[in-house]
Order: C-alpha cells, then sequence, then structure tokens
C-alpha cells in the first residue's frame, strides 16, 4: 500500500494578515484563503495549505497539494490559480438574414501578447457576478449590444484554460432581429468598456476564424457550433 507523506489536514495560510484571508480586502472580502480548502472529492489529491498571493479586483493563490501517481507514489505540488468567477456568453444569430451579431473591443492581455492592434471581434460575454448564467448572459446583451434577448439555448459549459484559470464559462445561442435592439448598447462606461456591435454575415464569420481576424477562442467554438448545428444546410466553404 502506498504511503501517505504525512496526515497533517489541509490549511489554509494565515501567517501575516493578508488582506481578504482573516481581515477584509479593498473589497470587503474574506476567506479567500478557505478556497479549495477542503477539496475531497479525488481520493488522488490532498490539499495541503492554501495561500492568497493577490487580491486584486480577481484572486490569485497558490495551493500546495498531495498527488498520487498511477504508480501510487504520493508527490507534493504547488499550483497557482486565478479566479475570476464564472462566466457566460452568447451567439445571438438570424438565420433568415444569415448573419450573426457580435462585439468588437480593446483587449489589452492580447495586445501585449501580440496581437496587432488589442481589438478583438467576439460573442458578448459576461461575469455571473452572483447571477444565474442566463441572468447573466441576458445582462450582458442587453449592456454590450443593447439587445432584449428571448429564449436562450444552453449549449456547452467548458473551463477555457484549467491549466491556471477557473473559470467554467456557460455558452448560449439565440436568434435574433433588428426589433430586438431596445438600447444603445457599447458596454458600461464608468467600467471602462467601449463596445461596438458588428453583424456580420455568417460565412465571412466563419472565414474570419481561419484567417485570423477572429482570434478568440470562445467565438470560434459557437461558429464552430453554428456551422454544425445551425447553418449546415447551406454551409459554404469558410475558405472559399
Amino acid at each position: 500500500m502506498a504511503s501517505f507523506p504525512n496526515d497533517e489536514s489541509a490549511t489554509a495560510s494565515t501567517d501575516a494578515p493578508t488582506p481578504g484571508a482573516l481581515t477584509p480586502d479593498s473589497r470587503g472580502r474574506t476567506g479567500l484563503h478557505l478556497t479549495g480548502a477542503d477539496l475531497d472529492r479525488n481520493p488522488d489529491v490532498r490539499v495541503r495549505n492554501v495561500e492568497v498571493v493577490s487580491d486584486g479586483w480577481h484572486v490569485l493563490r497558490r495551493t500546495t497539494l498531495d498527488y498520487r501517481g498511477r504508480d501510487g507514489a504520493w508527490a507534493t505540488q504547488q499550483r497557482e490559480t486565478y479566479d475570476r468567477g464564472n462566466g457566460a456568453t452568447i451567439l445571438l444569430y438570424d438565420l433568415e438574414a444569415r448573419t450573426v451579431l457580435l462585439t468588437r473591443q480593446f483587449r489589452f492581455p492580447a495586445y501585449v501578447n501580440d496581437h496587432p492592434d488589442g481589438m478583438l471581434i467576439e460573442t458578448a460575454a459576461g461575469l455571473l457576478d452572483g447571477d444565474s448564467p442566463e441572468t447573466a448572459i441576458r445582462r450582458e446583451v442587453a449592456e454590450e449590444l443593447g439587445v432584449t434577448v428571448g429564449p436562450v439555448r444552453p449549449v456547452f459549459e467548458l473551463y477555457m484554460s484549467p491549466g491556471s484559470v477557473t473559470e467554467r464559462v456557460h455558452f448560449f445561442v439565440a436568434p435574433w432581429t433588428a426589433a430586438d435592439v431596445t438600447g444603445p448598447g457599447g458596454g458600461v462606461a464608468d467600467e471602462g468598456e467601449e463596445i461596438e456591435a458588428l453583424t456580420i454575415p455568417f460565412d465571412e464569420a466563419l472565414r474570419m476564424t481561419t484567417d485570423g481576424r477572429i482570434a478568440d477562442g470562445k467565438t470560434v467554438i459557437l461558429l464552430q457550433w453554428a456551422a454544425l448545428n445551425l447553418f449546415a444546410s447551406r454551409l459554404t466553404s469558410a475558405t472559399d
């Protein structure tokens, strides 16, 4: 039988008065050091310690854990996780007009990582911020595109960068027409958002995923799903 490194229970790092642990951080949060400390769903993983490394707008944690490999041997590892909460995204489509409604906005992380100008074309999206996925995506569509959306269809729940980011994204699709535009859109100015709405022919949007004009993962996923499930009967080659 494989031996376990030691039998200490998981601990949350409290050696120093880290904001967000026992004392409130700048957003009034406490207990940030407890996330993951009591995980026990996987018998081959035992969390030893959770440390809050950064408590900015989102939370960076360093977790020490013991992991039992396929050979039965235990090894101690450290993993850093970035917790920004879960999110939702949606593809709005018009089957009759054969178009999709997307957004364009500046994304500094893409800009700093070699994107030519940081202006990414994306499906509407946002964090849940305590709301249900459907409530959140309706809010984001109204804020970003000025659209009051009707029935929405959930299609996926995916981890987009599971090596380091905890976020799980809820994917939706919904029909729309110009009659559904009930507000100005453009995002929330107080949050620094400046979002442009783009109505794009679906076949052109697919071509944009192959030539780099659309470089956002969630958007590519939803467009490919739409190609298989919504527009397949009249699909033209994305490379034509």
